[in-house]
């Protein structure tokens, strides 16, 4: 039996799975999930391999498991640059910059390694829960600003994000694409909220002008 090296086994316990994880996600900051296997982590946190199995059922679940780790740091970020914003504007600019600051500092190669994994629902349910919570304050700032389908605008511009993304990571001048995907992002939005303001006011629209 491993030497209980906090106060209780519960907290014992927590504390090596996290060092499982966390020696999980340094092999997928190498963008290669298939480097993580029970025998490398186990080997990595000074376990036996079978004693991985008390914390995990199996692979899929240690994967998810980062995933969980991850995002809250992710999401915090975010939160931090749109709530220093103080217009609705601001904070449109500060989702998408957050983002691609963060997939400049290589947080993204771990979700790009586990977009690589097959046949784990588990991990793709972890992924898609760490989706819905990244788009939260997108979701709010767009209902700020009166949009009629926040949920759907949210959807739209995390695709300008995820392109600038892809840019950057084939080598792109990050600090253009950043700028050049803020402003789109923004401009996209202001249009729109301009457009529905005059539709309020009873102005013209551009279907109006077709």
């Amino acid at each position: 039996m491993p030497k209980i090296r906090a106060a209780t086994v519960a907290e014992h316990h927590a504390q090596q799975r996290l060092a499982l994880v966390r020696a999980a996600r340094a092999m997928l900051e190498g963008g290669d999930a298939e480097a993580v296997t029970f025998t490398a982590v186990a080997r990595a946190t000074g376990l036996a391999r079978n004693s991985v199995y008390k914390y995990f059922p199996g692979r899929p679940e240690l994967l998810a498991a980062v995933v969980e780790d991850a995002m809250p740091r992710w999401t915090e970020a975010i939160r931090a640059g749109m709530s220093a914003a103080a217009t609705p504007e601001e904070k449109i600019a500060a989702y998408v910059s957050s983002q691609l600051k963060l997939v400049r500092s290589g947080e993204h190669r771990i979700a790009q390694a586990l977009a690589g994994v097959r046949d784990a629902t588990v991990v793709r349910e972890s992924a898609a829960r760490a989706h819905r919570e990244l788009l939260t304050p997108l979701i709010g700032a767009l209902t700020e600003l009166g949009e009629e389908d926040p949920r759907r605008t949210a959807l739209l511009l995390q695709g300008i994000v995820n392109a600038a993304t892809t840019a950057i990571e084939a080598g792109d001048d990050d600090t253009a694409v950043t700028d050049r995907a803020v402003r789109m992002a923004v401009t996209a939005i202001m249009g729109r909220s301009r457009e529905v303001d005059r539709g309020r006011l009873g102005g013209p629209t551009p279907s109006d002008l077709d």
